[in-house]
């Protein structure tokens, strides 16, 4: 079975000086999705949470609703694959478009077509200075990265607490990861905030959208596209956020304003 990490050896050089060092690094591998017995995709991925990761793409992706409709989910002996048996045929797209993911993900969404989500009518609202504390919960949950460093992280909130938290060197893999351990264990609060290091590119802000997420926040840019779809959506999108500083690009009657 694959592991999130592995161990090296490198040697740094510092102030005309060699150091030899011994670390952990984080692992990319390609990991199939096969659904009813057919090939359909390869994520490349950090091998944890491997089930949520198949279960939460074929969510995001509008293939299933519920976790109700999944007969099965294993990842197979060599975690080289994750086999998804479903209960009702699902016909695979016949195009997959490359995202500006870090690691090149895929979708079949339509980022450009009229959205069939709306989260104007969400009207709760946070306190402004509650988005620092949740980007400083969102470092605290960061166990990967704090062993190996270079993963993203995301992480769902009730406003209060993290009450999932994923990683993955592809910042839409954690989303997927956020969708499918929300389903597995049935994780649905009424109130909705995700948090995540990765940059808010479109597949972020439709994953979010996805997840009934009205507050997106990022420790980085969002990009031109995802604003005016956040605003489309209905999102309040917040993205620098650090502990006493963060933009607000729209909705920001959400966070006080």
């Amino acid at each position: 079975m694959l592991t999130p990490q592995k161990s090296i050896h490198y040697e740094q050089y510092e102030f005309q000086k060699w150091k030899s060092f011994d670390a952990e690094t984080i692992v990319e591998t390609p990991v199939s999705l096969t659904v009813n017995g057919e090939v359909w995709i390869t994520f490349m991925c950090t091998p944890i949470h491997l089930e949520a990761l198949a279960v939460g793409f074929l969510y995001n992706e509008g293939i299933i609703e519920e976790m109700a409709e999944v007969a099965d989910v294993k990842v197979c002996e060599h975690g080289d694959n994750v086999d998804v048996w479903l209960n009702h045929a699902a016909q695979q797209p016949t195009s997959w478009r490359r995202t500006s993911g870090c690691t090149g993900g895929v979708t079949a969404v339509d980022l450009l077509a009229k959205p069939n989500i709306s989260l104007s009518r969400v009207n709760f609202v946070v306190e402004p200075d509650a988005v620092g504390r949740l980007v400083e919960m969102l470092f605290e949950s960061q166990s990967l990265y704090r062993e190996t460093g270079g993963v993203h992280t995301s992480a769902l909130s009730d406003g209060e607490k993290i009450l999932v938290s994923a990683e993955d060197i592809g910042r839409h893999n954690t989303l997927d990861k956020i969708a499918g351990l929300c389903l597995m264990n049935n994780i649905f609060p009424e109130k909705r905030i995700l948090i995540t290091t990765g940059r808010i590119s479109s597949e972020m802000l439709q994953k979010a959208a996805r997840l009934n997420a009205p507050i997106l926040i990022s420790r980085t840019s969002p990009s031109s596209l995802s604003i005016e779809m956040a605003e489309r959506y209905g999102i309040t999108l917040i993205g620098y956020a650090r502990k006493h500083r963060y933009n607000v690009y729209s909705n920001s009657q959400r966070v006080g304003l």
